[in-house]
This record gives C-alpha cells, sequence and structure tokens, in this order.
C-alpha cells in the first residue's frame, strides 16, 4: 500500500471531521470513499482503521462508517492535536495541552532529578548545550526537534510511564507553534539558561532546582501564547460512567 496515499486518506477524512465538514452521526460509505478519494478498498480500510483508533469513526457492518461526536476522540492523539492546530480549534488545543505541560513537566523534572539513570543525564546535558548553539545561531529547524527531545527525554527520565507518553503529543503542539508562527525568531537567552539549569539540576540530582527551572519554562511558554486562546470558550465533556 502506498503510504502517500494512505496518508493523504487519513488526513482528508480526520481533518474533514475534525473541522465539523463531516458532522457527528453522517454516515460515510467505503465505496463512496473509494470514488471521492481515488484510492483502492484497502487504502480506505486502513485510514478508517486508523482514524477509529483515535476515536473520530466508528465502522458497522452493513451500516458504513459513522462519525462520531469530539467526546469520544482521542485527546491525546498526535494526529487529532494536529488537525485541532490547523482550524477553528486551534486556540482551544493549544490552552489544553500548554496547561497540561505547565501542571505535568515541573513535577516530571522534579521525579527525573531523582531517579534519572546516568545515560539520560548525559544526553540532556548534551542536547541543552545543542538547543543553546542552535537558538543562538538562528537555526529554528534544528532548535525545535531539540526542543522536542529535551522534553521528551524529562519525561521519560521521570521513571513515570504515563508521563513519558505525553512526548508525542506534546512534540505535535511544539511542531504546530511553530508552524503557526507562535514561536519567538530567535529563543530568548532566558529559556536557554532555563533548559540548561533543568539539565544541570537533574544531573546533580536537585529535585526543587529541577522543578523550579521547568516551572519558570513553563510560565514563560504560557504567557507567550495565552493571547492565541484569551475569547475561546473552555470544553466541559461529561465524565464517562
Amino acid at each position: 500500500m502506498p503510504n502517500s496515499l494512505h496518508q493523504q486518506a487519513v488526513d482528508h477524512l480526520g481533518s474533514r471531521i475534525v473541522d465539523g465538514s463531516l458532522p457527528a452521526g453522517e454516515v460515510i460509505l467505503a465505496s463512496e470513499l473509494e470514488g471521492e478519494l481515488g484510492v483502492s478498498r484497502s487504502v480506505v480500510r486502513e485510514a478508517v482503521r486508523v482514524l477509529a483508533s483515535a476515536g473520530l469513526v466508528v465502522s458497522t457492518k452493513r451500516v458504513g462508517i459513522r462519525v462520531l461526536a469530539a467526546e469520544h476522540w482521542n485527546p491525546f492523539d498526535p494526529l487529532v492535536i494536529r488537525w485541532r492546530l490547523a482550524g477553528d480549534g486551534q486556540g482551544a488545543q493549544l490552552r489544553s495541552l500548554t496547561e497540561l505541560r505547565v501542571a505535568v513537566e515541573p513535577m516530571a523534572a522534579e521525579l527525573a532529578a531523582e531517579h534519572a539513570p546516568p545515560e539520560f543525564c548525559g544526553e540532556l546535558l548534551n542536547v541543552a548545550a545543542r538547543m543553546r548553539h542552535a537558538g543562538r545561531s538562528g537555526d529554528l529547524e534544528a532548535f525545535l526537534e531539540l526542543d522536542i527531545r529535551f522534553h521528551a527525554l524529562v519525561l521519560a527520565a521521570s521513571g513515570n510511564e504515563m508521563f513519558a507518553n505525553l512526548a508525542n503529543p506534546i512534540g505535535e503542539t511544539l511542531r504546530g507553534r511553530t508552524e503557526l508562527g507562535l514561536m519567538p525568531e530567535h529563543p530568548h537567552e532566558e529559556a536557554l539558561t532555563w533548559h540548561q539549569a533543568v539539565a544541570d539540576a537533574i544531573s546533580a540530582h536537585e529535585p526543587h532546582r529541577a522543578r523550579e527551572s521547568m516551572e519558570l519554562i513553563m510560565r514563560r511558554t504560557n504567557q507567550e501564547i495565552c493571547g492565541v486562546w484569551a475569547d475561546r470558550p473552555r470544553l466541559f465533556p461529561q465524565p464517562r460512567p
């Protein structure tokens, strides 16, 4: 199966569901999708499987592919995050993930300072130094990938597998901020210093300093982009029974 056709089918359907072009409750037939997208049944089947795993659709024999309401979507799925960032849900998506980061990442840094194995400490120091070089030289592409790696390492070094599994959603958010022009042209020197401070504190096994330095990063992040969601209503999904 050509991967490009598969990805095009996933993006085409997923983005339309997330932006409301395909509303909740609508039923789509696989045969219609084949003709609309110009792809084979196997490509449609695989695309539907990906969307179903993200909670966007459910496929029922002799009925078709039914679009599900937003409360069924997996809010941590990187594809859902990408599609929300590309549409009207941008502000709400950025707010949700930024608030999650503010709550989780300082704790992850504190735990990493207590529990991180030596190999994590060494890589964190290396990545922080490379981030500083890329940031000062204005290489935003390299800086972005290093920033994503840095935060993934901190989450993993906490020794908490649930924190570690937030790396992909957070990485997608960092990429989205860059693509949307919501990152400064040159990373602030303070931010570079704070990332280095987090790496130093984790390597030195200083939990309080690690948490404090990460809190500074998160507060700065929140202040930089909170205007994007200032007028966006909050979402209040009903807890599932």
